[in-house]
């Protein structure tokens, strides 16, 4: 087969349209937005409403869209399933769960790993305890950086303009527990403090009854590149406690991850 010429050093088209469109509609679903209507598709994607009903209606087909009675959208079992397999094809995800299976065995405690977008973090890791109140939260979910303990954490390790350009009014607006910091300003001298000690805690700021204590997994360079935490009902462990038998725990397990990562600090 002749492969297409290059004009002036550009490079051949293979950019299939129905393609793109299909994937433009997945991308709309969100954990903020998980059902759309088809009239509501349109709109947002800028398509005109018969084209994305004959997408909607092809994906549906092919298991990757489910028709909800309500007429709502939501994803099928088959973006779940493209979800997953790519988390855990991430090095870190691979790396990582060995060690953390190991310390969720020997506290019985819920552990998690997550990384950093936008101003929110991803769980790529969660081993739950079953007691555990925010049982909602599984793999892929995201929750606001600036009420959890992994989310304070890599801010901590932002530069400034990076950390302005993230977070904002609307970080502090979700759902939050009693002790949630409510702008950046408030959270500033507690990011230093974590950035000097390595270590942070999130003290019923997620959800009341729900204390944690994060540290950071670094790659080779040095560069934090996720945190880890351990998550544990309050009424069982002060925050002195979970210092105290805790963080020694959680630090040493990110050590750990982090020299798989290649760090030798």
């Amino acid at each position: 087969m002749r492969m297409p010429e290059k004009k002036d050093g550009e490079k051949p088209e293979y950019r299939v349209e129905a393609l793109a469109k299909g994937l433009r509609i997945l991308s709309l679903f969100s954990e903020q937005r998980p059902t759309w209507r088809v009239s509501d598709i349109a709109p947002a994607v800028g398509m005109p409403l018969p084209t994305v009903y004959r997408v909607v209606m092809t994906l549906t087909a092919e298991g990757y869209l489910d028709h909800l009675p309500n007429g709502d959208y939501r994803p099928g079992v088959r973006v779940l399933t493209l979800g997953t397999a790519a988390l855990r094809s991430l090095d870190l995800v691979e790396l990582a769960t060995p060690r953390l299976q190991q310390l969720s065995t020997a506290t019985g405690e819920t552990v998690n790993l997550a990384v950093l977008t936008a101003d929110q973090v991803l769980y790529l890791v969660r081993l739950r305890n079953s007691d555990l109140v925010t049982a909602n939260i599984q793999v892929g979910s995201t929750l606001p950086a600036v009420h959890t303990s992994i989310g304070k954490l890599l801010l901590a390790h932002l530069d400034e303009d990076d950390l302005k350009s993230r977070v904002t009014e609307s970080s502090f607006a979700r759902l939050h527990g009693p002790n949630a910091k409510v702008s950046l300003d408030e959270l500033r001298d507690e990011l230093a403090k974590i950035r000097n000690d390595g270590w942070a805690m999130q003290d019923e700021e997620l959800a009341y009854g729900l204390r944690s204590v994060a540290a950071p997994v670094r790659n080779a360079d040095g560069v934090v590149v996720a945190g880890a935490n351990l998550a544990v009902q309050s009424r069982d462990w002060s925050t002195q406690r979970i210092v105290r038998e805790l963080k020694p725990l959680i630090s040493e397990a990110c050590q750990d991850i982090s020299a798989l990562l290649g760090h030798q600090g």
